[in-house]
């Protein structure tokens, strides 16, 4: 009876208009991979490149790994007219802009004519879209006061996993591959000029989100001769977040958590890179790559999502990034178990949900997991320094995704068992880092975070 009340109760803080800005701001993060990812992996194909130019092209999303350089920049620099809608609404419509301007320019461009070229307008939409994160992660975080944490944080990095797929899969992802599919048939350049229209919407709506209460320390103005100006700029913006950072975990656990971020999700991300050239391969149609991976699986994670928030509030975000692992693991292998029976839909369905389902539940207890130790003062660098690690291993070392196929002689199944071996080390350094977490609150009496911490780890 208790439980069947805390549940009603916990999904009842759904109802928090704050949650639908978080949506419509996760929607916005999702939807520009859809454009160097999903449309640009199909597009590459269509065009003739092998698997190994189009998993290292995936590289250009190495931004996403490195955007805590200038992350201070958009946690604290205010924008000239723009900066009267708020520090983190201001940033997030200038990057729309950018956004909205690099994928009309990728649109008149030709992969077999100038590569380059279509890399670097590629590149502009992963930088803008990096930059955008880092106001949006900041803009979810700061939304919810301090004493709404540790009920809320789960809740909104479940809302905004929902909105991240609704971008990228079910509504944005699906629909852009539906455009270029064999139904419709438009060309790969036209679906980017329609979908420069969705841009337009999402710039308009953002007019209309309510700016979070800031809690960033007001710049006094140096005195002369006080200090250098590049100095204190690099002490104040760049040196203080992660020294506090690190200050506030201890060098053991927060050496352990970025560790971690690095390797957790690694195999999941080779796979993710390859998998539209593995259907492709395989013997789907664009059609029901659309409906199945894209719609179906879309759908999937935005259900899961919201079960995971429950679970995470309930058990723990360091549970629920262990059953989340193994969740993993178990679809990578049912991708193996694909490539040896071919394109069979019913199998890709079941692939599909278990897929999805570690994708939400990994994902939810990750945001959690990084917002629980992140800093309210130093919100939008922190979580950019850690969900860079992160990126890195998904970007940056998963772009030899496509050269480990070519050098297994497109053997998938042994692919896919690899990418699903990889999630081991994460596993274990898991569980050293819950022991950790215990031993800290054990022999300080207090949480590692300055508000609230995994309680439950």
């Amino acid at each position: 009876m208790n439980n069947t009340k805390t549940l009603r109760q916990s999904f009842e803080q759904l109802f928090d208009r704050r949650f639908l800005m978080i949506f419509l701001l996760g929607f916005s993060s999702g939807f520009p991979w859809v454009l160097h990812g999903s449309v640009m992996t199909l597009w590459l194909q269509s065009s003739g490149l092998s698997r190994s130019t189009i998993g290292y092209f995936g590289a250009v999303a190495t931004v996403y790994a490195v955007n805590w350089a200038w992350a201070p920049l958009i946690d604290r620099f205010r924008l000239p007219l723009l900066g009267r809608l708020g520090q983190r609404r201001s940033w997030i419509l200038l990057t729309q802009c950018a956004i909205l301007i690099s994928l009309l320019f990728l649109s008149a461009t030709n992969p077999t004519q100038n590569l380059v070229l279509v890399s670097v307008w590629a590149l502009s939409i992963a930088f803008f879209s990096a930059t955008q994160d880092i106001a949006v992660d900041a803009y979810r975080i700061s939304i919810f006061s301090r004493a709404e944490a540790d009920n809320k944080m789960p809740f909104a990095a479940a809302v905004s996993t929902t909105g991240w797929w609704a971008g990228y899969g079910f509504l944005g992802g699906a629909f852009a591959l539906y455009l270029g599919g064999e139904t419709i048939g438009f060309s790969w350049p036209d679906v980017y000029r329609i979908l420069a229209l969705v841009y337009v919407v999402m710039m308009l709506l953002v007019l209309f989100i309510r700016e979070p209460d800031s809690d960033l320390p007001v710049d006094k103005p140096l005195a002369a001769g006080e200090s250098n100006g590049v100095v204190y700029w690099f002490n104040t913006y760049i040196a203080a977040p992660f020294r506090e950072f690190f200050a506030r975990c201890g060098f053991k656990l927060a050496f352990s958590i970025l560790l971690l971020l690095l390797v957790f999700r690694l195999g999941e991300a080779m796979l993710g890179r390859m998998s539209l050239v593995f259907y492709g391969e395989v013997g789907f149609t664009t059609d029901q790559i659309a409906l199945y991976s894209k719609f179906f699986g879309g759908m999937v994670t935005a259900v899961f999502s919201l079960m995971g928030a429950v679970i995470n509030t309930r058990f723990g975000v360091v549970r629920g990034l262990f059953v989340g692992g193994i969740a993993m693991a178990s679809s990578n292998l049912l991708f193996a178990l694909m490539a040896v029976v071919g394109p069979d839909v019913n199998l890709l369905m079941v692939t599909m949900l278990v897929d999805n389902f570690s994708a939400a539940f990994a994902t939810v207890a990750f945001i959690s997991f990084i917002s629980y130790f992140t800093s309210r003062t130093y919100t939008g660098t922190q979580y950019a320094l850690m969900s860079s690690v992160s990126n890195f291993g998904r970007t940056t070392l998963a772009a030899s995704s496509g050269g480990l196929v070519d050098f297994l002689d497109g053997d998938w199944a042994t692919f896919f068992i690899l990418t699903s071996l990889m999630v081991i080390p994460g596993l274990l350094l898991l569980l050293w880092i819950a022991r950790q977490i215990q031993q800290y609150k054990d022999e300080h009496d207090a949480p590692v975070r300055q508000t609230d911490a995994p309680e439950r780890a």
